[in-house]
């Protein structure tokens, strides 16, 4: 993490994307260690940011959908109201931080990234090749989500584009909810997805946690982004999860 000048003398560009994880279950140090890594750690970027000359065009700053909260079927744009829980204040105060850098600033609100590389969709596989995946909970909750491919072109995107600045969905424009989700990762993967996991199993092994991510339902729209011109190589989930997974179909 950029902590002083030298660090980042010369760039045009900074792309800010670190942040503890948050796929463990919250203990009070834990959720010290969500919050910290995020605003402080943005902090000290947008300190060395300041300290630039030449100062760089662009800062582009990571955020998450849980901004939103646990919202039902409601559709959400970027004028939607935040959330009022752990996460949705996490994220006020993240993307605060990043508002203070002094040159053009966007906020990225990433929904699930799909890459068999890491994240949620990662953490899905192994059960889902054996056979042994399933929806979460009764499945119904919305899961906004974009394949890795798309979230690299929309940082090239929004670093091109100087009339962006602030937060930005960064989500695919086809949410689906949870039970449609494991069923379309199960066919990409030639298995059976049948086997749910009832929500008070994933609430005892991971308490809060549980009800702020995977059983939380967020249906977001990239409804600046679409505005702005950009165009997803891969909207469907089908197409993503494809794509994503052909290195090992």
């Amino acid at each position: 993490m950029p902590r002083d000048r030298p660090e980042l003398g010369g760039a045009d560009v900074v792309v800010h994307l670190a942040g503890a994880p948050i796929a463990v279950r919250w203990t009070a140090r834990r959720k010290r260690e969500i919050l910290e890594s995020r605003v402080a750690g943005t902090r000290r970027v947008v300190d060395a940011i300041a300290k630039l000359q030449p100062a760089p065009r662009v800062f582009v700053c990571a955020s998450a959908i849980g901004f939103y909260g646990d919202r039902g079927s409601e559709e959400l744009t970027e004028e939607s109201r935040p959330g009022t829980d752990f996460l949705a204040g996490v994220v006020r105060e993240w993307e605060l931080a990043a508002q203070g850098a002094p040159v053009r600033s966007v906020q990225l609100r990433f929904g699930i990234v799909l890459s068999p590389g890491g994240g949620a969709l990662a953490k899905m596989l192994p059960a889902f090749r054996l056979g042994v995946g399933g929806r979460l909970g009764s499945g119904g909750q919305w899961m906004s989500w974009i394949a890795l491919h798309d979230l690299v072109r929309v940082i090239r995107f929004v670093i091109t584009s100087d009339g962006l600045h602030g937060p930005l969905n960064a989500v695919a424009p086809h949410p689906v909810t949870n039970a449609e989700f494991t069923a379309t990762l199960g066919r990409v993967v030639r298995r059976p997805a049948v086997i749910p996991v009832p929500a008070f199993a994933l609430r005892g092994l991971f308490g809060e946690m549980a009800g702020q991510t995977m059983l939380a339902s967020q249906r977001v729209m990239p409804r600046r982004l679409e505005v702005a011109g950009f165009r997803f190589d891969y909207p469907t989930l089908a197409g993503a999860l494809q794509h994503e997974l052909s290195a090992d179909l």
